[in-house]
């Protein structure tokens, strides 16, 4: 059990400052938001005043931590939470009473102010930068509905004073206001609150039909109709858009947002500009995906699309409201219209803010949630006071020397009283006159007591703060300044946003990585196919545009638009449809590469086989192979739901996808020759090379037409999508055949195939281990051909399911899988996800310095699977365990950590842990559910799955957990506790599909549980949370956006410089800045043990043993050059061995270069040394006098001498402790020296004519004394002596690794320390230097096993990634069309010119080295699918292939 002292004492150290001054408003009650109605009665109090539980708070966002008012009482807190603050402030303090008195008392307590008033400027500076983002933010605009008719109601709390915003008068800022058009909003590109700087600044430079006071009109009237004369003030009654700030916009306003513009609370859709009213968006500030993910406006208001609409006092509604809430993908609300009709609102009706909006030309929404109500702000954290490990470690140290101090000061005056008591009855003659009430031997010893505090008081070294902050701040300036961490192409160089934080990067023990944009450019490059047994190698072409056929007919027809429109004309009006503002995506004559798709798909092989297919006889080799492809590629180009644009620049077609990876595949259909051209509602449009005989690459091809019957869409547990289809004829009716296209990971697809197919998949699945060994991501692809009797039949079964109210996903999954069986097989994709540039070698030296590397991101478990593989955080003998959460079915979360202990880690004593083990809630539901999933299956003998070796492999352990078991695993101490000793034991852990907070929580356990410091780095708003939580916050400020950086502690622009962050910096800056504050502790210990030996001779008195002066400049002259040259200049080793030998950094990651043991030794060293200055010089003068007349020497003569010889030895001692001795080293250890004789030759000469002084002609004494010189010399060497031994013996007979480095680095410049990495230094001698070549070994990219707690099932990974969003309402609108038309009594009829509205999906992502060979090879299996082809022998098929039966 802990003492009642330690309690205590933890308790005043974890005391944080933010809960005073930064308390989070809590959420409040649900709401309702009154449009355009006015308040109830009952929202009222007795005097008419709105009740507080109905007043919402305004929009400003505030993530500075100080104001005018807080900044003085706030900024004091957290620094006199130094306990030396606090103690040199009592001692100024107690010299203000004149018995005290040393000399003037402000002069005394001037140190301390100068050590606050540098950190509170220094401080204040820092959150002035904050300020001033939060204003680029706050003060970003946004168009607001604004007329005579409407009105808002809803009661809002008033917005904050902040430092800058009291700062800058009301008055001023309003007239700045009037007439501005351009230019009084400032925006910082190097700060923003969480959600991000506004896209190319915070004003609003498109606005059409606008006028000078920024007044935008939307219902195609004159603005000269709202003329100014009969209007009140000049304002206009007509409704109009009124441009306004983000912080002061206001619950229940309408408000207007573009495209590309950020949201700026969290807003109900009511109309957009698309049809069937859906808006894209960007979430990629709170989930950290860039895919787009659409949302649809609530049904009972898409009939507000115009100012004019909304401001109708007949279309006023209310919203019902949860409370705000945390989570990002629930939202549960209801409209009420005037005509009491309720419909139901989700999280798909609503834009958040943070939220970007997307190839969306408008939308019209109501603001539900504003502020720190939004989820964004309520996911994000409190901006801490962080304190790193080394200042909070010193505290104790600190708290040491008190207890030295006050017993020395109580020794001095227990033993002073006795004294006095003693030989004041002898009328000792010292005594005389000690008959005061001030001055009695019953007093005196008090007085004593006082007095020696201040006299050791420099125990205490109030310099030692003030340099520790002058050596961080030149520290930080290092960073700043070193090239190898530079980024050239942002001109971006590494920035220390915090100063005080330093020598944390040297005792990391825990990363935690966000992935899009950290780890990934989020850059896709479609890499190889394998297309019936042969594997196809592109090559990347980089041009931007790829030309493509036009079918005559088709380039007749009229462009809706031109392409040279400029932007600013195709945005016009709120009512004008989109599809009116861009070209025809038919008429298109080349595709352009899509957003984040980095190159065009070409490869001259595949080409020639689809030119030999064109012109093959019926029946052969290359006829049947060109089937394989037309099938092939239709698949890739019909499977999907991606969105067609046409770009008006170029006019080309670019494909607008939820996820790169999706427009890569799409986009390599088109560059071969398969465009997908468009969807209009149900008729997808395809031009390929086989539609009918014409030239290369299709120019005289036409258009095929598919009606989209049914989209089996994607989930996690089915790993696949599916679409059935119908081939259209020429004049639209359909053709009979019905197809079924299928993509998904391999052994999902392969297990569905028909029979007589095993040397295609044989060849294949030795393609797809191929594919993974390199680090790429594949994908299966294969079609079945549905009779139209059995689709009918199907098809009716699926409605049922679909519409049913019980199980609907049950029924739903259960009817899919009937159909989606005796697939014939086509191939498989590999896609590459570009990395940063050197993210697989920093990982891996990161992982050897051993550091653990946690990946916590949004995306789906396969995604971060296939990551984890693509940066070897999962090697190639790495061990897969994985919890998922889960409904029904699934053995519950508790219960798959538990299983896994017991399978893996069952000799690690967590069984034995008291607080791990089954209660007896969970103990029943355990083991009903863990019976029913073996750990192991056996062979579909379709699909390499791993047995009963999974856990025997040799590799270690990776942890895989998905977001939704870890809201169950974060939800009590158990659940954590089981968490945290199973994470423990892996090498690394991937948490996917995490919110923000969960995040932040992630980290805080590990923080918290394991009391290691943690580092948290990410680029995104969603990642704040996590890196306000972490010890040190990374803020990646590349080309993604600034949004983390403002949170963070540093400022990176690639991840890679994190590696010479942590290894070099953040190594050197520990090293230092410990043995510089060990040393100066030291350097004052033996100042402070001169002066107490003193005591001896003086009678406890707390005399001074020489003058003053030498002790007032002890810490400002003499001494401490030396220590902040430690700082600023040691190395421990030079910066090339650091990174070429990673292992290195475990010296300063198991904190090797300060602690409690360190600070003692020092302690005693100086204790130790000031007894040989202080008794080897007292008793060499004491012997015989030292003078040349015969009288005996006074007491400043010889204490003199001491003083020299402290100085002397104090800054050897310094340097002796130094690594390196550069021309800085030697001038810092000089100089304190040469001051203190000049300042004793010179103090001993000053006449007492101009001030008295006790040492006049002290240098006619010393300077001619042989004793003087030789006393010095001697103590000198005495002193350093034992250290000196220690250390030559430690270096011939005990070296460590940095010992051995340095001693071949100095012998031979020109190693290579790459070669003695793995433990290669331990065989070095120091006496002679032996070069060994020991490889650098790599992990080879490759798959592991993996095993699903939560079904059991063991398996090959591949890297297989495929991801969208599920229940999703893009999926849903297809869906919603498909049964509207199957209950309709007659077909609808069908558009001839498809738009291109459709949504994206998302296929995986991967990585792998570009290999300079390519290979093929041919299959043709028994089976071989046929074609069904209408045209002449040979001619090639114009639709996917079809299997024989």
């Amino acid at each position: 059990m802990p003492s009642k002292f330690s309690v205590w004492y933890n308790k005043l150290v974890d005391f944080n400052v933010e809960s005073l001054f930064a308390k989070r408003k809590q959420p409040g009650p649900p709401r309702t938001v009154f449009v355009n109605e006015p308040l109830p009665p009952d929202y009222f109090d007795h005097k008419h005043r709105v009740k507080k539980e109905h007043i919402y708070c305004s929009n400003q966002v505030i993530t500075s931590k100080y104001t005018i008012l807080t900044f003085v009482p706030r900024n004091l807190l957290e620094q006199f939470r130094r306990i030396a603050n606090i103690f040199f402030l009592a001692i100024a303090i107690l010299q203000f009473f004149s018995i005290f008195s040393t000399v003037s008392a402000g002069l005394v307590i001037l140190p301390l102010i100068i050590v606050i008033a540098i950190t509170a400027l220094k401080d204040g500076y820092e959150d002035i930068k904050r300020h001033q983002s939060d204003r680029s933010v706050n003060y970003s605009q946004v168009r607001v509905l604004t007329s005579g008719e409407f009105s808002n109601e809803n009661a809002m709390a008033g917005k904050s004073k902040t430092f800058v915003r009291a700062i800058v008068p009301s008055f001023r800022r309003s007239k700045q206001k009037k007439g501005r058009n351009d230019g009084d909003v400032e925006v910082l590109q190097h700060g923003a609150p969480p959600e991000g700087i506004h896209t190319e600044g915070a004003e609003l430079t498109h606005m059409p039909t606008a006028t000078e006071d920024g007044v935008e009109y939307d219902d195609g009237e004159p603005i000269e109709q709202a003329g100014r004369l009969f209007h009140h003030r000049g304002a206009s009654r007509r409704p109009h858009w009124k441009v306004s700030i983000w912080e002061d916009l206001r619950v229940g306003d309408i408000v207007k947002i573009m495209d590309d513009e950020p949201l700026p609370a969290d807003v109900l859709i009511c109309a957009t500009s698309e049809d069937e009213n859906v808006a894209y968006v960007e979430t990629k500030n709170l989930d950290g995906e860039t895919n787009l993910k659409s949302r649809s406006a609530c049904p009972a208001l898409t009939h507000l699309n115009t100012a004019r609409a909304c401001a109708d006092k007949r279309n006023a509604f209310r919203v019902e409201c949860d409370r705000p809430d945390t989570n990002l993908y629930k939202f549960n609300a209801a409209v009420v219209t005037s005509d009491g009709k309720r419909t139901s609102v989700d999280s798909n009706m609503v834009l958040l803010r943070g939220t970007v909006l997307r190839n969306t030309r408008w939308v019209i929404g109501v603001v539900l949630f504003t502020g720190e109500d939004t989820k964004i702000v309520l996911n994000s954290g409190v901006t801490p006071s962080k304190r790193s490990r080394v200042e909070r470690q010193m505290n104790p140290q600190v708290f040491i020397n008190l207890i030295i101090l006050a017993a020395m000061a109580v020794a001095c005056g227990i033993v002073d009283a006795v004294l006095e008591q003693h030989y004041f009855p002898l009328d000792a003659p010292w005594l005389y006159g000690d008959t005061q009430s001030d001055d009695n031997p019953r007093i005196n010893g008090l007085v004593t007591w006082a007095f020696a505090l201040i006299t050791f008081q420099n125990i205490i070294p109030i310099s030692l703060y003030i340099s520790i902050e002058a050596v961080r701040t030149c520290q930080a300036l290092f960073i700043y300044f070193d090239k190898e961490i530079y980024y050239e192409k942002t001109d971006q160089a590494t920035l220390a946003r915090s100063w005080n934080l330093s020598d944390d990067l040297g005792q990391i023990e825990y990363i935690f990585s966000d992935k899009t944009g950290t780890l990934t450019q989020n850059a896709m490059v479609f890499r190889q196919c394998t297309i019936a047994g042969r594997v196809y190698k592109g090559d990347e072409i980089e041009s931007d545009v790829t030309p493509v056929g036009v079918p005559e007919a088709e380039d007749k027809v009229d462009n809706r638009s031109s392409s040279s429109t400029p932007p600013s004309a195709k945005k016009s009006s709120a009512s004008t449809s989109s599809t009116d503002a861009i070209s025809d995506p038919l008429a298109a004559k080349a595709v352009k590469k899509a957003e984040h798709v980095l190159a065009h798909f070409h490869d001259e092989t595949l080409q020639a086989d689809i030119a030999a297919a064109q012109e093959a006889v019926s029946g052969s080799a290359e006829d049947k192979h060109g089937r394989m492809l037309n099938g092939f590629w239709t698949v890739l180009a019909l499977c999907h739901t991606a969105l067609v644009s046409v770009d008006p620049d170029t006019g080309a077609i670019q494909y607008k996808a939820q996820s790169p990876d999706e427009a890569a595949l799409v986009q390599a259909a088109a560059d071969v020759g398969f465009v997908f051209r468009g969807r209009d509602r149900e008729v997808l449009t395809l031009q390929t090379p086989f539609s009918q005989m014409g030239g290369n690459g299709g120019g005289g091809a036409k258009y095929e037409r598919y009606e989209l019957l049914n989209v089996l869409e994607f989930t996690s547990a089915r790993k696949r999508m599916s679409v059935i289809v119908r081939k259209l004829g020429e004049d639209g009716e359909p053709d009979g055949k019905v197809y079924l296209l299928a993509k998904g990971a391999d052994n999902v697809i392969i297990e569905r195939l028909s029979a007589g197919q095993d040397e295609l998949v044989r060849i294949t699945e030795d393609h797809l281990s191929e594919f993974a060994s390199e680090g790429l991501r594949t994908l299966t692809l294969a079609y079945k051909v549905i009779p139209e009797a059995q689709y009918e039949a199907w098809a009716t079964r699926y409605h049922e399911a679909t519409v049913s109210l019980g199980e609907r996903e049950a029924k739903v999954e259960a009817v899919s899988d009937e159909i989606e069986h005796d697939l014939s097989l086509l191939g498989a994709t590999a896609i590459e996800d570009r990395l940063q540039d050197g993210v697989p070698e920093a990982i891996a030296d990161l992982r050897e310095a051993g550091i653990k590397i946690w990946v916590l991101t949004g995306d789906k478990l396969e995604t971060a699977i296939a990551i984890g593989h693509s940066t070897n955080l999962i090697g190639r003998e790495d061990n897969i365990i994985i919890i998922r959460g889960g409904g029904e079915g699934h053995t519950p979360v508790y219960g798959q950590m538990l299983k896994a202990v017991e399978e893996f880690f069952p000799e690690s004593g967590i069984l034995q842990d008291e607080g791990v083990g089954l209660d007896e809630n969970t103990l029943p539901q355990y083991q009903q559910q863990a019976g029913g999933y073996p750990l192991q299956r056996v062979n579909t003998g379709v699909s390499s799955l791993v047995g009963h070796n999974n856990g025997e492999r040799p590799g270690g352990f990776i942890l895989v957990i998905d977001g939704s078991a870890l809201t169950h695993a974060l939800s009590d101490d158990k659940h954590k506790h089981l968490l945290l000793r199973l994470a423990m034991q892996c090498e690394g852990v991937v948490c996917c599909r995490v919110s923000p907070l969960q995040k932040a929580l992630v980290v805080k356990l590990v923080k918290d549980g394991v009391g290691a410091l943690t580092l948290a780095i990410g680029d995104g708003a969603n990642d704040v949370s996590m890196i306000q939580a972490a010890d040190v916050g990374v803020g990646i400020s590349g080309e993604e956006g600034l949004q983390a950086v403002n949170a963070s502690d540093y400022a990176i622009a690639q991840f890679r410089f994190l590696k010479r962050l942590l290894l070099v910096h953040g190594h050197w800056c520990y090293a230092r800045n410990g043995n510089m504050i060990v040393n100066f502790f030291y350097k004052n210990i033996i100042c402070i043990g001169v002066l107490w030996w003193f005591q001896i001779y003086c009678g406890w008195s707390s005399q001074y043993v020489f003058d003053y002066t030498y002790l007032l400049f002890w810490n400002t002259f003499w001494t401490i050059a030396p220590v902040i040259g430690i700082g600023l200049f040691d190395r421990i080793v030079d910066d090339h061995v650091l990174m070429a030998m990673p292992e290195l950094y475990r010296h300063s990651r198991n904190h090797e270069y300060f602690g409690t043991k360190l600070f003692l030794i020092y302690m005693f060293d100086g204790v130790v040394q000031s007894a040989i200055i202080f008794f080897l010089i007292t008793y060499s003068y004491t012997s015989t006098t030292a003078r040349s007349d015969g009288y005996d020497i006074a007491r400043l003569e010889f204490s003199t001498n001491i003083a020299i010889g402290a100085v002397m030895a104090a800054n050897l001692f310094n340097g002796l402790n130094t690594h390196v001795w550069t021309g800085w080293i030697f001038f810092a250890v000089a100089l304190g020296i040469v001051l203190v004789w000049a300042y004793t030759a010179i103090y001993s000469i000053i006449s007492p004519g101009w001030f008295p002084t006790l040492v006049y002609g002290n240098d006619h004494y010393l300077f001619r004394s042989p004793l003087f010189w030789f006393s010095i010399l001697l103590v000198t060497i005495l002193a350093l002596l034992p250290r000196y031994i220690a250390k030559a013996y430690k270096m011939s007979f005990m070296p460590n690794d940095l010992d051995r480095a340095r001693y071949i680095y100095k012998l031979d410049p020109t190693h290579d320390f790459s070669k003695d990495r793995h433990g290669g230094l331990a065989n070095v001698s120091i006496s002679s230097v032996r070069k060994r070549e020991l490889g650098r070994h790599r992990p080879r990219l490759f798959h592991g096993s993996r095993t699903d707690m939560s079904t059991g099932l063991r398996s090959v990974d591949r890297g297989f990634d495929f991801a969208t969003e599920e229940n999703g309402v893009a999926i849903q609108r297809i869906q919603s069309h498909l049964s509207e038309r199957h209950q309709a009594a007659a077909p609808a009829k069908r558009r001839r010119n498809p738009s291109t509205l459709m949504q994206s999906f998302s296929i995986g992502r991967t990585l792998r080295r570009k290999k300079h060979t390519s290979q093929s090879s041919s299959v043709h299996p028994n089976d071989e699918p046929s074609f069904s082809s209408p045209g002449s022998p040979g001619s090639p098929p114009e639709s996917p292939p079809q299997h024989k039966s």
